[in-house]
């Protein structure tokens, strides 16, 4: 009777630790390399790029080297921006990486996702390289990728 006993408290007790070590495996997901914190080309930003629930990867401006405008002494704005009911917007916590995904022949590359420069207001096509600490993302007019720069950010973190 003892014997019943202790098997059934035992394949419950392996049951709810199975269950458990599952649940803390999904809530670890291991990031992917390109998940880290950037520095733009000119070391004025820093981008946080990070795996979204759509299964993208997008870009978000956490750090600026100078957050507030020289002229109005206030947090820079996306003042450039073509759509005047966004000229307000702060560039500090701005998404300017949008919709990456790996490329199924290459996990170095991420491409089908959209550059937004706040510089001139612009949004581009784009295609990213991870090469180490390095990325060299490509930024050009969509459907033609020849008419484009390649900017290299550096690892922040």
């Amino acid at each position: 009777m003892h014997m019943k006993r202790n098997l059934s408290i035992a394949a419950a007790l392996s049951a709810t630790i199975l269950f458990l070590m599952s649940f803390v495996l999904m809530q670890e997901r291991e990031k992917n390399q390109i998940e880290r914190v950037w520095y733009n080309q000119e070391k004025t930003s820093k981008i946080q790029i990070y795996l979204a629930k759509d299964g993208k990867y997008y870009g978000k401006i956490v750090w600026l080297s100078e957050p507030n405008d020289p002229d109005t002494k206030q947090p820079k704005v996306d003042k450039n921006n073509t759509d005047e009911a966004k000229r307000k917007d702060p560039i500090m916590g701005m998404i300017n990486l949008r919709g990456y995904s790996v490329d199924p022949k290459d996990p170095n590359v991420y491409d089908g996702g959209t550059i937004y420069d706040p510089r001139n207001g612009k949004t581009y096509c784009g295609k990213i390289t991870m090469k180490g600490t390095t990325l060299d993302l490509r930024g050009f007019i969509c459907n033609f990728s020849i008419l484009g720069r390649t900017n290299t950010w550096t690892l922040a973190e």
